[in-house]
């Protein structure tokens, strides 16, 4: 990256250009400013405690729940990626994406002119293209895990290539994975140059890099983590792969938000945030969207900024809608994301 903290992006071709409504300035970056949080300090219990209040300040019922759960599912990124994957299941998945509830649910809510969609639609590089073409038309753009996924441990230059072919396929989104060592080790250095490597790799496709905390150890570690992969551009941080023993947990996103919001104040970038692993129920929905309102406010409670990584939470969320609408709650088997 240069020492302006510009960097040259490779325009992608006009057919896989993000239909995205975001009109925020890309993160160009900065230069690496390891003052901005080598001496960073969080307080674990502090943050514990913080975290444990958010669904207890806050009560959400009725009408209102359902508006924020039907919220919630436009912030969704639905997510495949299973070592079984198949164009046909994708497929499947891209019609839930584009309505995610029954038609007589959409009818009840009164929804029938704007009926929800999910945010994106998440898969690896080979399933993209089958994702793409499944959605045209959709206006929902298609993300795609890359850089050896979900370990990162193949070789950078691999790694790079892996996220132009996903790019090429007509990917908008690339959640690229980091590699941990660097944030153990301290090497700062090594890190940013490793994002920066792969933001200028996915040229107009956003960059989400997951930081998969519950491999990093420590809530200042996170910190730091944040503060560099948003310094070497990033477009969203994001907190896990969903493959860790710990994934998505609401102390560690309230250290990302904290980093985000200090970002902002540092260079006045907003930089969007997405959990993901381990988000199953309408109840985790409802957590992450008070934390956002509450430690980063409206801008994040849409999809350029924030997104939840999900897959069965969809189904729960159906369920709990179903439940407003009839009274009745009914079986999981009935809310098949596939």
């Amino acid at each position: 990256m240069p020492a302006d903290g510009s960097t040259e992006r490779k325009t992608a071709p006009a057919s896989n250009t993000p239909p995205l409504s975001n009109a925020l300035k890309r993160n160009d970056g900065t230069p690496l400013h390891v003052d901005w949080f080598e001496g960073a300090q969080v307080n674990t219990s502090a943050a514990e405690r913080r975290a444990a209040t958010l669904t207890t300040r806050r009560t959400v019922k009725k009408e209102y729940q359902a508006a924020w759960l039907v919220k919630a599912v436009t912030l969704m990124d639905l997510t495949t990626l299973a070592g079984d994957d198949t164009p046909g299941r994708v497929q499947r998945l891209c019609a839930k994406a584009r309505r995610p509830f029954r038609e007589d649910l959409v009818e009840a809510l009164g929804l029938q002119a704007n009926p929800p969609k999910v945010g994106a639609v998440c898969v690896y590089p080979t399933m993209v293209a089958p994702a793409v073409k499944a959605l045209e038309g959709s206006g929902i753009p298609v993300a795609s895990v890359a850089t050896g996924f979900p370990a990162g441990l193949t070789p950078l230059k691999q790694r790079l290539e892996e996220i132009h072919y996903a790019v090429g396929e007509g990917a908008h989104e690339i959640d690229i994975v980091i590699t941990r060592a660097h944030v153990l080790n301290g090497d700062w250095q090594a890190l940013y140059d490793e994002v920066a490597a792969m933001r200028e790799a996915c040229g107009e496709a956003h960059l989400k890099a997951i930081l998969a905390t519950g491999d990093l150890k420590t809530l200042r570690n996170v910190y730091k983590a944040s503060m560099v992969a948003m310094q070497a551009g990033a477009d969203f941080i994001k907190t896990s792969t969903g493959k860790e023993d710990v994934n998505a947990t609401l102390p560690v996103s309230l250290v990302m938000c904290r980093a985000i919001r200090d970002y902002l104040a540092l260079t006045g970038f907003k930089i969007g945030f997405k959990p993901a692993g381990g988000l199953r129920t309408a109840k985790d929905a409802m957590a992450w969207l008070i934390l956002m309102k509450e430690e980063l406010g409206n801008d994040w409670l849409e999809p350029d900024l924030f997104r939840i990584g999900a897959s069965s939470l969809l189904a729960d969320i159906e369920r709990q809608i179903e439940h407003y609408v009839t009274g009745r709650y009914s079986s999981t088997i009935r809310h098949a994301l596939a």
